[in-house]
């Protein structure tokens, strides 16, 4: 990672948007696109899940290390997926990868807590991450995705993107980790997220 900076300090811009979701999806995507271009960023992970946030990413991010976390297969009900075929074709066309997988901050977990109304660890760290914004929350756990399927090194910085129920509202740039070194993850910048109420 290339970076002007004095011995002291780091002057990164954020923008902070005064709704939350989908509205702020491009200027978001604007703004992963020139931090990563300031400071030679090439790993983007995205989260996306009918694919139109993917896409958009695929495409504007081309030439780069982008990766499209979708939900994990059933998530929003028995053996469905939610990524559109149509734009899953355009999204490995424009170069980006597709990862599907169980969620950081789901699987077994969610499972206890359905069954016996308990909730588990990974529940509660993503509470705790959510006092930043739903976004936050998504963009530290699909980063985590991604380095656990090996699709980025948790040795370079990169940005990861997520949002609050439909596009994306938020991106960080973060020292990535895989999930059982959770604690070994930097969040360096916010690059954009919603201010909170």
């Amino acid at each position: 990672m290339k970076e002007k900076k004095d011995p002291e300090s780091v002057l990164a811009p954020c923008l902070y948007f005064l709704e939350k979701g989908k509205g702020n999806t491009q200027n978001t995507l604007n703004a992963v696109k020139k931090r990563a271009d300031e400071i030679g960023v090439r790993d983007i992970v995205v989260a996306t899940t009918s694919g139109k946030t993917g896409l958009l990413a695929a495409e504007l991010l081309s030439g780069r290390n982008v990766i499209v976390v979708t939900h994990s297969t059933g998530f929003s009900r028995p053996d469905h997926q939610e990524l559109d075929p149509e734009f899953k074709s355009h999204i490995e066309k424009a170069g980006a990868r597709i990862l599907t997988c169980q969620h950081a901050f789901g699987g077994v977990g969610r499972a206890v807590r359905k069954k016996l109304g308990t909730y588990e660890l990974e529940e509660i760290i993503a509470y705790t991450l959510r006092i930043f914004g739903e976004g936050t929350k998504v963009a530290v756990e699909v980063a985590l995705m991604a380095a656990d399927a090996g699709l980025i090194s948790t040795t370079d910085a990169c940005i990861s993107v997520g949002g609050t129920t439909e596009g994306v509202d938020t991106a960080i740039l973060l020292k990535p980790a895989h999930a059982q070194n959770f604690f070994d993850m930097k969040i360096m910048e916010f690059l954009a997220k919603p201010r909170m109420p």
